[in-house]
C-alpha cells in the first residue's frame, strides 16, 4: 500500500474525464503522469507521505504495520517514497512489502508505482508473489487515493496485468468507525475489486489527517510519528 474522491481540478489534472456519481462510471486507468509535479513527501486530507509516519491495524492475532521509510526509489523519473507494509499472524511474520509512492504537488493525489514482496513462511521467504513495478511488462503507475472525493469516483490502484489489477470505488464520505485508537468522523470509504477475481470485494476507510484506519476488517490501534513503530512479529 496502502496507505477522498477525486474533484473536477483533479480530473483534469490527471487527463481523465469527470466520473459521474452512478453505478457502472467507468474505471479510469490512464493517469497523466507528469515527474515535475509529483513529490515523495507530502500529504492529503487522507494520507500521509512523510518520514517515520506509521500506522498499526489489528484483528485478533493478525496485525499489519504501515511505515514511512526514510528511502526512496526511483521509478520511471519520479522519485517515490518506500512505504513498507508488514504483516504479521500470532507474532510472526507473513509478508513484507515495499511500495513506491509518491504525490502529486498540487492535486494531492497518491500515486503507486509498484512494489515489492516477501512472503514468509516459519522466518523464511517462500515467494515473491505479487511483485510489479511501473514500466516493467506492460504495468504502469495507480491512483492509491485521490486528494479530493466524490462518491461514485472510480480507479485503478495497480495495473500489472497477470499480476495484479486492483481498484477502488469510493462509495462514501462520510462514514464514522469507532477504533480501538478512537472514533473517527467523515472518513472516506472505498470498496477494492479486481477483474481477476470477479464477485470478491474488501473495504478500507481513511480518517481525515490519519490515514487508513480499517484494512478489511483489521482496525487503527495506534499511528504517529516515530523512530521505529511499536515492535511487530519475530522478523522476517
Amino acid at each position: 500500500m496502502s496507505w477522498a474522491c477525486l474533484g473536477l481540478g483533479s480530473l483534469l489534472a490527471l487527463g481523465a474525464g469527470p466520473a459521474k456519481d452512478v453505478p457502472g462510471a467507468p474505471w479510469v486507468s490512464d493517469f497523466a503522469i507528469d515527474p515535475g509535479q509529483l513529490a515523495s513527501v507530502g500529504r492529503n486530507p487522507f494520507f500521509i507521505l512523510e518520514p517515520g509516519y506509521f500506522l498499526v491495524l489489528q484483528e485478533g492475532s493478525s496485525e499489519i504495520v504501515f511505515r514511512v521509510l526514510d528511502e526512496t526509489k526511483l521509478v520511471q523519473g519520479v522519485e517515490t517514497r518506500v512505504l513498507e507494509e508488514r504483516e504479521t499472524w500470532n507474532g510472526r511474520t507473513t509478508e513484507v512489502s515495499r511500495n513506491y509512492v509518491a504525490i502529486h504537488k498540487q492535486t494531492r493525489d497518491v500515486f503507486q508505482f509498484g512494489e515489492d514482496v516477501s512472503n514468509y513462511r516459519n522466518g523464511k521467504v517462500v515467494s515473491n508473489a505479487g511483485t510489479w513495478l511501473a514500466g516493467v511488462k506492460d504495468a504502469q503507475a495507480g491512483l492509491v487515493l485521490p486528494g479530493e472525493a466524490r462518491v461514485g469516483y472510480r480507479y485503478f490502484q495497480e495495473q500489472a496485468p497477470g499480476v495484479t489489477m486492483d481498484r477502488a470505488e469510493v462509495v462514501s464520505t462520510t462514514a464514522t468507525l469507532r477504533t480501538p485508537a478512537g472514533a473517527f468522523e467523515k472518513c472516506v470509504r472505498t470498496r477494492i475489486t479486481s477483474p481477476m477475481t470477479p464477485g470478491a470485494k474488501e473495504y478500507r476507510i481513511y480518517a481525515p489527517d490519519v490515514g487508513m484506519v480499517q484494512f478489511e476488517s483489521m482496525l487503527l490501534v495506534e499511528h504517529g510519528f516515530g523512530s521505529r513503530p511499536p515492535k511487530s512479529g519475530r522478523g522476517p
